[in-house]
């Protein structure tokens, strides 16, 4: 099947949830069709077009620069938010010309099915009507929680526009697409209540079980619980630094949790290992020397083998946590708020923790902690059932169901072509 792939960014290097979903299927569906992949070039990373080749049979990459968070550009792409009915989460990955060269391009290719992978793409493309809409998270949930978490009123204001904003817009291009895939049963049923939408199937989140086993002691592979290991923390926390959602997440866990536990173990460790850290994220590791903030690793995988909990947060967010699995099938055990699980086929307390108050978080943690039975019965629970049942081989396999039925659709190599609906 001749598919065209549109996304926002390469896949190269792998630093994203999203990257790592969309990596992991497009390694399985280049093997059976033939994929032709466009996305935004970075001038900074060209790693992402020269490894193209490894997800798709022809990549097209398009110039332009996305400001990094922490320039002043980025702000003064805030500011025009203000006056923008485009959500800024959207307009900022938004180049000039993109979209002619799309139509251009599927003139050409006359593709069989056609996939816009998460929201700003939509912006862009041309026939949403004959394309899957691929949305790793519902963005309207997101932003509405990051409303109420926040803590400055002028923040709570932007949120708020922003929130009201991507409502509209992703209710629009929802209703507008051809068929959605999400991330999970919750984002699934999410969308069709925020967004009155039906052509919605939701996809299992997966993870690649041999490339995490753990190590045994002494050697390169191992089973899948070891007892204790050599520990740079007692507690991990693996995610981008760059996302909102993971720094609300750390600066709770720090601020309200943390101090629960050091009443019963006064030199608990934590180690966050993500790219990109904010100021607000590095100065914890400048205050505290049992902090570590590692910024961007070449391999999260001694992180996790190496600490002896995995927690999870979080407050804000959608989609689904590709770092729980990743932690699961690690062999270390996870201590995760409710959100911060969402949408993930969990079985706690078999094989997971999950706590929503600062209290409970940290009496969860503590206990794995004190006691390395309880964490090697975990985790081994945990690994059996990722093992069991979220290879992504299996993922892409329901993702090539979705792209099957909507080949019965073809997108159309001319404009103003009837919509068949």
């Amino acid at each position: 099947m001749k598919t065209l792939w549109v996304n926002s960014n390469f896949m190269h290097p792998t630093t994203k949830g999203g990257q790592i979903r969309t990596l992991e299927m497009l390694r399985h569906l280049h093997r059976w069709h033939e994929i032709h992949y466009v996305a935004i070039q970075d001038p900074a990373q060209p790693e992402g077009p020269a490894r193209a080749h490894e997800y798709s049979h022809k990549s097209y990459p398009f110039p332009f620069h996305v400001p990094s968070k922490s320039s002043p550009a980025f702000y003064a792409e805030l500011l025009r938010g203000l006056f923008s009915s485009t959500p800024v989460a959207v307009q900022r990955f938004h180049p000039p010309g993109m979209r002619a060269f799309l139509e251009d391009l599927i003139r050409r290719e006359r593709f069989e099915c056609a996939v816009v992978d998460h929201l700003a793409p939509t912006s862009y493309f041309p026939d949403l009507p004959h394309a899957i809409f691929f949305q790793h998270n519902v963005e309207t949930v997101i932003w509405r929680r990051r409303v109420e978490h926040a803590t400055n009123p002028l923040s709570r204001a932007y949120f708020k526009l922003q929130a009201d904003r991507i409502y509209r817009y992703e209710r629009r291009v929802s209703r507008e697409s051809g068929h959605i895939v999400a991330v999970s049963h919750t984002d699934a049923a999410e969308m069709r209540r925020l967004f009155d939408v039906t052509r919605v199937t939701e996809i299992p989140t997966g993870v690649n079980i041999e490339y995490f086993l753990p190590p045994a002691p002494g050697g390169a592979g191992g089973s899948a619980c070891q007892g204790e290991r050599s520990s740079p923390a007692d507690l991990v926390f693996v995610g981008s630094m760059d996302w909102l959602p993971n720094v609300d997440g750390v600066l709770y866990f720090v601020r309200e949790i943390l101090p629960f536990i050091r009443r019963q173990r006064p030199g608990a460790t934590l180690a966050i290992v993500g790219r990109t850290p904010p100021p607000q994220i590095t100065r914890l590791a400048a205050e505290d020397p049992a902090i570590l903030v590692t910024g961007t690793v070449p391999d999260i995988r001694p992180y996790l083998w190496g600490s002896a909990v995995s927690i999870v947060p979080l407050r804000i967010g959608g989609g689904t946590r590709l770092k729980i699995y990743e932690a699961m099938a690690a062999g270390i055990p996870v201590v995760s708020t409710t959100i911060g699980a969402e949408g993930l086929s969990v079985n706690p307390p078999r094989d997971i923790r999950l706590a929503d108050t600062p209290q409970h978080f940290a009496a969860q943690c503590l206990e794995l902690l004190n006691s390395p039975e309880t964490r090697t019965c975990l985790s081994r629970a945990a690994r059996e059932m990722v093992s069991s049942h979220f290879s992504w081989e299996h993922v892409a396999r329901c993702f090539e169901r979705v792209m099957v039925g909507q080949a019965s659709r073809p997108v159309p190599s001319e404009r103003g072509s009837e919509d068949p609906r």
